[in-house]
């Protein structure tokens, strides 16, 4: 291709587009939705990071922090500290249980000393200061907790309320905590209270689970890298946790990647969607152009020239659909931001996002050059006299090889684009081997569904309108095939979202009663545990007592190499884990491979592991591990493997040591109770007034907070989900739109022939639904073999049809293409036969 022919189309395709856009709003529709979609999630995840960069220190409390379990600094640690940061500050972190009266809830628990927060400000109503607060009156400690606690205790300012054996008068009402976020996921609300009005309070004992922060300030120079491993070096052996304001909320900064690049991939279901939109828009436009394209040819036109006309035209086009798609997914964040913000518990700096907007154009010009090409490419292999005739419809339709190859890069640089900023690689990978196999089943059901029609025409002699219903679907190149295509794309993704979501919910919801216990009791007392399992035990109404003591711990190193060396982001390696010790093998424990220890064994530690975990991790019987108690190294050696099902909420160890390995160390018990819901409330009643200190969770509400996340997820995905369903609609209308021609020639001949208005409109309605179910029916059995896979290997949970959600797609397929094709049917209905026949001779 010279630069003569590239000046020569530029004119002609100049010329062109002075008409207008004409048969390409659907086009520009598609392709802007897709973008606007992708645009936004990417410019609400720059906004979140943004929030999160900026505000690190206050999210981390600090400049730097480290973090401890189960103990406190010592000495040379508090020293360390001393030496390096301007200030610092204690926050000791735990859950227990806030009682009044006989009422009691679970909180989570910060007890701070009076340098908290060294960055940020608690906000509190009536709006005091916070150490005013927490001294509290009449020789009472004051504490706040956050209303909804206050609210479920029936609690005023001025009441009393007790953790452990300790009694707070609540002098404030907790409305902001600037740390909050970098705690995580917690399972009860908030309350502050002082570190040393605990001291009598018999919550804070060896062996009590409780973590250790310690916030620093420090100097504007300071090097974090640097300080970070001097840290490391000096402390990592004992259990040192390091955190710093450069991330100041790495869970949230994890998930908010995580949630948006698995949305960025449901957007880019919808831009597939879209691009057929485009692929049809653009063959219907070439259709159309046939006479034009044909007198260019005639008039000396090559091939290259034709091809360039109608490449820069499609082109210009689709770059303004992408420009309007920016606009809309750029703005629309910036403008609902304060809407936005409101909703997050974290800080979000909206604005202009020029990464999240360029990543949205890439995709939607990739989209646009895959989708355009295939149909562009086909007419240069079409001579001249050919045209004349539509060999659009009648001559091959596979392009030059050329095409061929260069539509494959460009898929391929697609997925690679999609691979790299979304940031999971494999999640991204089976996305789109996802969209290609349902586009390519899709398409075989498109045909087959022309084939079955055009067997099924003889038969129906007799009924008119279903024999004209067949002919058309078994005849039409431009029916079936887009859209099955559009439709059932769009209707894939949304019976998947919908069958995991219902899987999701009847496994939480239907199976809680039959899987879950009903509390989970933690740190009890090892000279407690005689009295807690007497009246456990002893009561009828309790079904079954699990009990094991509990530490934490850190995997630092697996066969003498640092442990996240190894596992990489596992999270078994990730921050620290409950582990515990047995002597003699649990009667529930069912080992795999090796062999438990003797009763009696008292020789160098050995650890019985999880097997699923092990094989993930790629360690096996033989293999030794380092792990950290409460800053002491105890390497073991793997001799066993067990089975660990954790889906059941009840009770589960990666690690189990032999008795003599921990025995000594400070621990506390935990034990799950399998009990009668009746006798729940009185279980709890009893336990807290003989031993206040223990906390109980109970474990229907703590799958109460994880369902309600759950529902949040699924709600994001069923947006993603929705719009990739508009889209397909859209193209429906484009494809209803761009048949209109045709179907106002087939009604001019049928009534030429005599047949009514009434018959020829049953005849399109039965079109749609013969189309409309073979959509939604294809959708659905793709939809659910995806949602089977995810539940399968991803959620690792039993699958079972969500047969309502079934039902509805089906319905939605028929009910959309039937409105869609009676929409672009009537106005063929209206137009005299005669004039349609003069027009077509």
């Amino acid at each position: 291709m010279n630069i003569s022919a590239w000046s020569l189309a530029s004119r002609f395709a100049a010329r062109e587009l002075r008409g207008g856009l004409r048969g390409f709003r659907v086009f520009l529709i598609c392709l802007a939705l897709g973008v606007a979609v992708i645009a936004g999630i990417g410019s609400l995840r720059s906004a979140i990071e943004t929030g999160l960069s900026d505000e690190g220190a206050v999210l981390l409390g600090g400049d730097a922090q480290l973090g401890f379990t189960y103990r406190r600094a010592n000495d040379d640690e508090r020293r360390w500290m001393a030496e390096h940061a301007i200030t610092q500050s204690e926050v000791i972190d735990f859950r227990s249980m806030a009682v009044v009266g006989e009422e009691r809830a679970l909180t989570q628990v910060k007890a701070i000393d009076n340098a908290y927060p060294l960055v940020g400000t608690v906000r509190l109503a009536p709006d005091i200061p916070l150490g005013q607060a927490l001294d509290g009156a009449d020789g009472v400690p004051g504490g706040v907790m956050q209303r909804v606690l206050a609210d479920r205790l029936g609690l005023t300012i001025g009441d009393q309320f007790t953790l452990g054996t300790q009694s707070f008068a609540l002098t404030a009402i907790l409305e902001n905590e600037p740390d909050a976020a970098s705690a995580g996921f917690t399972l009860g609300p908030r309350t502050i209270v002082r570190t040393k009005a605990l001291a009598q309070s018999g919550l804070l004992q060896p062996g009590t689970l409780f973590s250790s922060k310690y916030r620093l300030t420090l100097p504007a120079d300071t090097d974090l890298d640097q300080l970070q491993a001097r840290a490391e070096a000096n402390f990592d052996a004992s259990g040192m946790r390091w955190a710093d304001a450069r991330n100041g909320a790495p869970g949230i900064a994890r998930f908010v990647d995580r949630l948006a690049g698995f949305l960025v991939l449901v957007g880019l279901s919808g831009l597939a969607v879209g691009g057929i939109g485009v692929s049809a828009a653009v063959r219907a436009y070439l259709v159309g152009k046939t006479t034009t394209i044909a007198t260019l040819r005639t008039l000396g036109a090559d091939r290259a020239t034709i091809f360039l006309t109608y490449f820069i035209q499609i082109g210009a086009l689709a770059i303004l659909g992408v420009a309007i798609g920016l606009l809309i997914g750029g703005l629309a964040p910036v403008l609902l931001g304060p809407l936005i913000a409101a909703q997050l518990p974290f800080p979000a700096v909206f604005g202009l996002s020029i990464p999240a907007l360029s990543e949205a154009a890439l995709y939607g010009l990739l989209t646009a050059f895959i989708f355009a090409l295939w149909p562009l490419a086909r007419a240069e292999r079409i001579r001249a006299a050919a045209l004349f005739r539509d060999a659009l419809d009648s001559r091959s339709r596979w392009p030059a090889p050329r095409y061929v190859v260069a539509t494959a890069v460009s898929v391929a640089l697609l997925i690679a684009a999609a691979a790299v900023f979304s940031g999971a690689v494999t999640l991204t990978l089976w996305t789109a081997g996802g969209l290609i196999g349902a586009l390519a089943v899709l398409l075989v059901a498109a045909l087959v569904l022309g084939w079955i029609a055009r067997r099924a025409a003889p038969l129906t002699r007799g009924y008119p309108a279903l024999r004209w219903a067949l002919s058309a679907i078994g005849t039409s190149r431009d029916g079936a095939v887009p859209t099955v295509l559009a439709l059932g794309l769009g209707l894939t993704v949304l019976a998947a979202i919908g069958q995991v979501d219902g899987n999701m919910r009847r496994a939480i919801v239907g199976n809680l009663p039959d899987l879950a216990p009903s509390y989970f009791f933690v740190d009890i007392q090892r000279d407690q545990m005689p009295d807690f399992l007497a009246r456990v035990q002893e009561d009828p109404a309790v079904e079954r007592v699990d009990s094991a003591p509990m530490l934490r711990a850190i995997l630092t190193t697996i066969n003498d190499r640092p442990a996240t060396e190894v596992a990489g982001d596992h999270w078994v390696v990730r921050g620290d884990r409950g582990i515990t010790y047995a002597a003699a093998q649990p009667e529930t424990t069912r080992i795999v491979a090796g062999e438990w220890w003797p009763e009696d064994y008292t020789g160098s530690p050995q650890v019985s592991f999880a097997r699923e975990e092990a094989e993930e991790l790629g360690i096996g019987i033989g293999d030794t591990l380092t792990i950290n108690v409460l800053g002491r190294d105890i390497t073991a050696t793997i001799t066993s493997l067990r089975e660990v099902d954790f889906s059941t909420a009840g009770m589960g160890f990666v690690m189990v040591l032999n008795e003599s390995a921990l025995a000594g160390a400070p621990h506390s018990f935990i034990a799950t109770v399998y009990a009668e819901q009746e006798a729940e409330a009185q279980i709890l009643r009893d336990l807290a007034r003989a031993m206040p200190n223990i906390t109980a969770i109970r474990v229907r509400d703590a799958l109460d907070r994880v369902s309600d996340l759950l529902r949040q997820l699924a709600s994001a995905t069923a947006y993603g989900a929705a719009a990739t369903l508009l889209t397909g609609f859209m193209v429906l209308i484009g494809t209803a739109a761009a048949g209109e021609p045709a179907r106002r020639y087939e009604a001019a001949v049928l009534k030429t022939l005599g047949a009514p208005r009434r018959q020829i409109l049953v005849s399109f309605a039965l079109r749609s639904v013969f189309l409309g179910a073979g959509a939604g029916l294809v959708a659905l059995i793709a939809g659910m073999t995806g949602a089977w896979a995810i539940n399968t290997y991803v959620f690792e949970s039993d699958y079972q049809v969500i047969w309502s959600n079934a039902l509805a797609i089906i319905s939605g397929g028929i009910l959309t293409t039937l409105l869609a094709g009676l929409v672009f049917a009537w106005r063929p209905l209206q137009v005299r036969p005669a004039r349609i026949l003069r027009a077509r001779d």
